[in-house]
């Protein structure tokens, strides 16, 4: 379809993506919006209602009904209510959805350079990735959906990732060797654990505790408020903050849709949106530190250790990425101050 242009196809889906009342107007981007019409965003996500990212999204909502003043509006459905991410992210493609979010590992299949957040260490810290995420660099990748169907409108906070497990810390790389670490599915996953000396094992999140507690796996690796809520700590007792990953969520918006709003409209939206980025930041802050709190008063041991020599570590795959498109990606990254 030709997004220059609002088709047919964009009026017969209105119903389920913008409702346009009096009418069922739908305006090109040129077009100045009526006050007597209002646009409805259907998102729909997987999350739990306490999630940060959930009310990050309400948030969302309630800044662009206000901006709006009520004219265009976003209907937030949370709990997998309309399916998994992955479906989500297809009924997005299609239409019949217009907004979610997702994490950037899982848009490594329509955006190859999101790889670049799964390779370890190239953020040095959390003030270095939210400045690479607000820069050129961050607002290029989320426009690179576009002709699949997926615009970008802003990132939401997932933490770092970090290694648990069952039977020992993980101080430094020889730590892993041997281990076998649960990992998403995901090649880049996959290649750090294998060139930190342990031994990936992919499992979906359901079957993670019982794979855990049957020793399937030795340990897995995530952010401290997925490790609380999924009650992990319950059979892992050691949690090393080695911060090897800084894998974000991003919010999409079907990229027909985008184009087809009042240009006002698209204004407010990325506002909105903006605003709610930064709201969201806080309350995983709160939520990291309280999870972290609230697992060793349950018995786990936290550990800090030295990153350097896992830095050190991880250089040969990061190399792999010399002369691509990602390597280019991460040298830009590694400039932003």
């Amino acid at each position: 379809m030709d997004r220059k242009s609002v088709s047919l196809f964009i009026v017969g889906l209105v119903s389920g993506m913008i409702v346009a009342v009096g009418g069922f107007t739908l305006y090109v981007r040129t077009h100045e919006f009526s006050g007597s019409d209002t646009i409805v965003l259907k998102l729909a996500h997987g999350l739990d209602p306490s999630h940060p990212v959930h009310k990050g999204m309400v948030y969302m909502a309630e800044r662009l009904a206000e901006k709006s003043e009520g004219r265009a509006t976003i209907q937030v459905i949370a709990g997998g209510v309309l399916g998994s991410e992955r479906d989500n992210v297809e009924q997005l493609q299609k239409g019949s959805l217009a907004m979610t979010k997702v994490s950037a590992a899982a848009m490594e299949i329509f955006i190859p350079e999101m790889a670049v957040f799964g390779l370890p260490y190239i953020f040095r810290d959390h003030d270095h990735f939210w400045n690479a995420l607000n820069s050129p660099v961050g607002r290029e990748l989320l426009t690179l959906g576009n002709e699949a169907g997926l615009w970008g409108l802003c990132y939401y906070d997932s933490g770092s990732r970090n290694f648990y497990t069952t039977t020992k810390p993980i101080l430094t790389p020889d730590d892993l060797r041997g281990q076998k670490i649960r990992v998403m599915e995901s090649r880049t996953a996959m290649d750090m654990i294998r060139v930190m000396g342990g031994e990936p094992t992919p499992i979906s999140w359901g079957e993670l505790y019982t794979s855990l507690q049957q020793g399937v796996v030795d340990g897995a690796e995530n952010n401290p408020p997925s490790f609380y809520t999924s009650r992990h700590y319950e059979v892992c007792k050691y949690f090393s903050m080695d911060e090897h990953t800084r894998i974000p969520d991003v919010l999409l918006i079907n990229a027909d849709i985008w184009e087809a709003l009042p240009i006002e409209v698209q204004a407010w939206l990325q506002e909105a949106a903006d605003e709610s980025s930064v709201y969201q930041r806080e309350l995983w802050k709160i939520e990291t530190e309280r999870s972290l709190e609230e697992v060793q008063e349950r018995g786990v041991e936290v550990f800090y250790p030295d990153l350097e020599p896992f830095v050190q570590q991880v250089q040969p795959l990061i190399r792999r990425y010399d002369n691509t498109r990602v390597g280019e990606l991460v040298k830009r990254i590694q400039e932003i101050q």
